[in-house]
């Protein structure tokens, strides 16, 4: 596998909330914005090299675009395994579940969860970590 490099910054606005990031889809969408908030949830953990990484979210748009990119950042930082839901389609609840029942370090989970207006939440629940 070839490793490839981006230098990046801090994106004004991308600060996470005590559940995880939310913004609308229109934002995730931008070149670099899930890459970059990814990256900084992977570069916030410590000794997950060659551990398990759960992923999905609950199916809304860009679900799958989001879910590419966190697999290949998660193989580039040295995750060993990730467990993916059937087409990523992993509830929030059942993501916890299969965190806890795998014995995976953590997983990322990307949702909206209950709120009344569109967009997408990107979460880290750890084992040993949330972020």
């Amino acid at each position: 596998m070839n490793v490839i490099t981006v230098p990046t910054r801090p994106i004004e606005g991308q600060r996470p909330g005590t559940s995880g990031l939310r913004k609308k889809v229109a934002v995730f969408s931008q070149p670099g914005y899930v890459e970059n908030f990814v990256q900084s949830v992977f570069d916030s953990l410590e000794g997950y090299a060659g551990e398990t990484l759960v992923v999905g979210g609950d199916g809304r748009y860009f679900n799958t675009q989001a879910i590419q990119v966190i697999l290949r950042m998660a193989a580039a930082n040295g995750f060993g395994r990730v467990l993916v839901g059937r087409d990523g389609i992993l509830s929030t609840p059942a993501a916890s579940c299969v965190i806890r029942k795998r014995g995976a370090f953590g997983g990322v989970i990307l949702s909206d969860g209950s709120q009344p207006t569109p967009g997408m939440m990107l979460i880290y629940r750890g084992r040993r970590h949330d972020v």
